[in-house]
Order: structure tokens, then C-alpha cells, then sequence
């Protein structure tokens, strides 16, 4: 099993902390693929981000109220580059890491055959509103999701089938603009599969002190209010794996803390979800294997 590390990168076409990025893959390289979907590839200067990006003909428009596109080409790319992909991670350009790689890779073997996003009625004025169209929708359809998320390769399947199989629904959908904060919960309630999603945040991102109307809290200096708020988002939520909007600005070192610090109280956990299923199945093996040895030597011994 594997994980996909979607990035969708604009503007600019870096990773903010690309750097961070790749020492925190580099340990988990063996269940790791990453992908970059971008806008125009002349834009990248990163070595490492042009060996990860999608080919062209999977690049298609996109803007900031219309990214489904962008979402879908990440899937269809992933799921069939490598058939081992079962976790599915959507990142920006300013998402970083904010846990260690051993969290990362033991939330992903004890929780691999689940969805993690964050899901609930709109929590904005349907009619006044229109993103998602959700006032031409039936009641149970009229839900929000965080834009940023991780879907198993189950619920990756389901997103593309839907929008092939139903495409007209997509559409208008996708024209009440900012369909990222809907579609995906929509797609997995017709399929009666959101009931199993689990509903918790995975991307760290700060609503209360928002940088601009439409947009979270920029973390740039890492002062005191930012680790206050880092430290309690990390202890409310166990689900946290990244963080955003992280500004290339943002200390270094603070980032440093949380995903190189030590992490006895899933050290044990973690060597335990090491133990790969052929290693499981073998153990299981010997001790079907001992069992029936020893029932034959007793039998053997009594009708002697």
C-alpha cells in the first residue's frame, strides 16, 4: 500500500517549505508517490517538482472558484500510475507537514481503509450563496467539505465514476463555483458511503484570524499566538497530519519541533504497523503449523 501526496500549486508554482517537504517524504519513501498538478509548467524552476509533475494532457483551466478539474486530474493520474495508491492526500503550495513520519505512516496503516474529511450540513445561506448550486439540490445533498482532505482509493474510484457517469450533475454543481467545499461529500452520500467517512480535520488551518476575506490565517512569524494555536489544534485533533497556510517566511525551526520531536506515545504502535501482512500471515503460519505438528505427536504418542 501506498499514499499519493496530491499538490495542486498556482501563482508562483513552488512548495512553500519544498525543502521540509522532501526530507519529511525521504523518510517514508517506500509508501510515498507525489504528484504536482499546475497551471503552466514553463512557471517551475524546482527540479524536484518537474519530476513529479502530471503530463500536460492531464492539465486543464482552472481558477480559484473552479478546481474541480484539478482534483479529478490528480485522481485519474494517481490511480493508475500505481495501482498500490490507497490514500489519496490533496495539498496546496503553502500546506507543510506538521506531525512526524512515524505518525504520518501509523495513522496511515491503522486507518488506510478510511476516508479522512471533514463533513456537515452548509453552514452558509443556500439561497443567498450560490456555491455548489446546493438550493437546486435535494435536502440530503446540501452539504459542506473541507477542501483539503485524504480519500481512500475506494472513495477515489467513486469521485471519478460519478463524475463520468454523471456529468450533467457535476456541471452544475461545478457552476455554483467553490464545488471543492461540496462535491466530494455529495458524490460520497449518493454512493451512501458518507456515513463511513471520518469526519475530522487533516489540514491545520486557522479560520479566526483570517488573512483576507476568503482566506485563513497566514502563518509567518511563529510567534507566540501561532504555537498557542499549533499546540492546541495538534492536542484537539488527532487526525492533524499538515498545516496551512504556512508563508516561506515561517520559521523553520518551529516546523522542525513538531515533526522531529520525539514520539514515544506512538513508538510502539508505529514498529508494531510495520510488520507487513506477509510478515503477519507467516506468523500465523508457524503457529497453524505448530498446532497441528503437535496434535500428530500426541495422537502418534497415544495409539503407540
Amino acid at each position: 500500500m501506498k499514499i499519493a501526496l496530491c499538490f495542486i500549486i498556482s501563482y508562483d508554482h513552488i512548495l512553500n517549505k519544498e525543502h521540509i517537504w522532501r526530507d519529511w517524504i525521504k523518510t517514508n519513501e517506500d509508501i510515498i508517490n507525489v504528484y504536482f498538478y499546475y497551471k503552466e509548467i514553463k512557471k517551475i524552476k524546482s527540479e524536484w517538482i518537474l519530476q513529479h509533475t502530471l503530463p500536460e494532457d492531464y492539465i486543464q483551466k482552472t481558477s480559484y472558484f473552479h478546481v474541480i478539474p484539478a482534483y479529478i486530474s490528480l485522481m485519474k493520474y494517481a490511480i493508475i500510475h500505481d495501482n498500490k495508491n490507497q490514500w489519496f492526500c490533496f495539498l496546496t503550495d503553502s500546506c507543510c507537514p506538521i506531525i512526524s513520519p512515524k505518525r504520518f505512516r501509523y495513522l496511515f496503516y491503522k486507518y488506510y481503509n478510511k476516508s479522512i474529511m471533514s463533513w456537515k450540513q452548509a453552514w452558509w445561506n443556500i439561497h443567498y450563496h450560490k456555491r455548489g448550486n446546493l438550493a437546486l439540490l435535494p435536502e440530503e445533498y446540501r452539504l459542506g467539505n473541507d477542501s483539503w482532505f485524504i480519500l481512500k482509493s475506494e472513495d477515489v474510484t467513486r469521485c471519478l465514476n460519478f463524475v463520468k457517469n454523471k456529468p450533467e450533475l457535476t456541471n452544475l454543481i461545478c457552476k455554483g463555483g467553490l464545488a471543492n467545499e461540496s462535491l466530494f461529500a455529495i458524490i460520497l452520500q449518493s454512493y451512501n458511503e458518507l456515513k463511513n467517512v471520518i469526519s475530522s480535520v487533516t489540514h491545520m488551518t486557522d479560520w479566526n484570524r483570517m488573512s483576507s476575506p476568503t482566506s485563513p490565517h497566514l502563518f509567518v512569524k511563529g510567534d507566540e499566538m501561532d504555537i498557542k494555536f499549533i499546540e492546541r489544534f495538534l492536542k484537539e485533533n488527532k487526525f492533524t497530519i499538515f498545516i496551512r497556510k504556512i508563508s516561506p517566511e515561517f520559521p523553520d525551526e518551529i516546523i522542525h519541533k513538531y515533526i522531529y520531536r520525539g514520539s514515544s506515545e506512538f513508538t510502539d504502535r508505529f514498529f508494531i504497523q510495520q510488520i507487513s501482512f506477509f510478515q503477519f500471515n507467516m506468523v500465523v503460519y508457524v503457529i497453524i503449523f505448530s498446532s497441528l505438528l503437535y496434535i500428530f505427536i500426541v495422537v502418534f504418542l497415544l495409539l503407540g
